[in-house]
């Protein structure tokens, strides 16, 4: 039982990795730091939005429309926080 809960808790970390990593490549793809046109460049950034639009495109549905802003991935990853602190402050004193 506790390899499970360390396993959901770093399964929880590297999602908020990959998000992280989503903004900032599609950032640099934005701002013309990388280009789109290179194989492995968009082979990461495809590889970062299966992972993340699924759940980011869910969160954009219930935020308004704030034009060229889009706080989901900061939303996201207060989401994943919120139930990385609850993990460990209600299900590991049960575990141990």
């Amino acid at each position: 039982m506790i390899a499970i809960f360390y396993l959901t808790l770093q399964i929880i970390k590297l999602y908020s990795y990959v998000v992280i990593a989503n903004v900032v490549i599609s950032w640099l793809v934005a701002f013309n730091v990388l280009n789109t046109s290179n194989r492995f460049v968009y082979s990461i950034l495809e590889f970062t939005y299966r992972l993340t639009d699924p759940i980011l495109n869910k969160i954009r549905s219930f935020l308004p429309n704030l034009g060229a802003f889009d706080i989901s991935p900061i939303i996201l990853l207060l989401l994943l926080w919120f139930i990385e602190m609850c993990m460990k402050i209600y299900v590991a004193p049960m575990i141990f």
